[in-house]
């Protein structure tokens, strides 16, 4: 079975996301083993200048969570748009190719570290409108979700 890790910066706070993150990984379960990993996002001044944010980023623990030899794909502003039936055909060609782990990177308020950026396969963008990151883990969650519908030729997608 396919593992599938996401890897955020910062916690959900908001009950209404934690309910429907848990919803899509109960969904999940059925199509992969799924770990969330929550890592803890720095505090920042209200306005922090360019040098405090780079500081900050560059602190956050997101290269130890990284297994070497995953799949990796970042969310980020600078990435590529795909369709759902994109991102499933790339979960299926990793997956055909022996890769045993896919890992999503979705960062923090201020997005990730370059050197993180630096080390992944794919750019994933979602849109080119800004969500908070919180919401941006939904949205991927539900993706993939959508991405093993679309693989198995099931309802969801239609």
């Amino acid at each position: 079975m396919q593992r599938v890790t996401v890897v955020c910066v910062g916690k959900l706070k908001e009950r209404f996301y934690a309910e429907a993150a848990a919803e899509y990984v109960k969904r999940l379960g059925r199509y992969c083993r799924l770990e969330l990993v929550e890592l803890p996002e720095q505090r920042l001044p209200e306005n922090p200048s360019p040098a405090e944010i780079e500081r900050a980023l560059a602190r956050e623990a997101i290269r130890s969570r990284l297994p070497a030899s995953a799949g990796l794909i970042a969310l980020c502003v600078e990435g590529r748009m795909q369709s759902s039936e994109e991102l499933a055909q790339l979960m299926e060609t990793w997956a055909g190719r022996g890769e045993k782990q896919l890992v999503f990177l979705i960062g923090g308020s201020f997005g990730l570290h370059e050197s993180v950026k630096a080390e992944v396969r794919v750019k994933l963008s979602m849109s080119p409108m800004t969500f908070p990151h919180h919401l941006a883990r939904v949205m991927l969650l539900e993706q993939i979700y959508r991405g093993f519908q679309i693989l198995e030729g099931g309802k969801y997608h239609k």
